[in-house]
């Protein structure tokens, strides 16, 4: 039996207010930097801010593929010695 595929739109809708806060932060560098020297002074700003979002990004949707897994398959009726519960 195939993984369940992710809420797409749910993921989406997670994600927009850490995509707004990465531009908010890209954005700042390059306003902040001082003139003639905006690549060298926001390069690296804007690049931690995305590489922030990338990994919050990667670790959203594979916690999002789990959670939906773990839903699709419940845990067996299993008592920590191994043994079936019985009803």
């Amino acid at each position: 039996m195939a993984l369940p595929k992710l809420d797409r739109k749910a993921y989406e809708e997670q994600m927009r207010a850490e995509f707004e806060r990465a531009l908010r932060e890209v954005a700042e560098a390059v306003d902040s930097a001082p003139q003639g020297r905006v690549i060298r002074d926001s390069e690296e700003k804007a690049r931690d801010a995305l590489d922030r979002f990338r990994q919050v990004a990667y670790e959203k949707a594979i916690q999002m593929k789990v959670n939906a897994a773990e839903a699709a398959f419940p845990p067996s009726a299993q008592r920590h010695d191994g043994k079936e519960e019985t009803a």
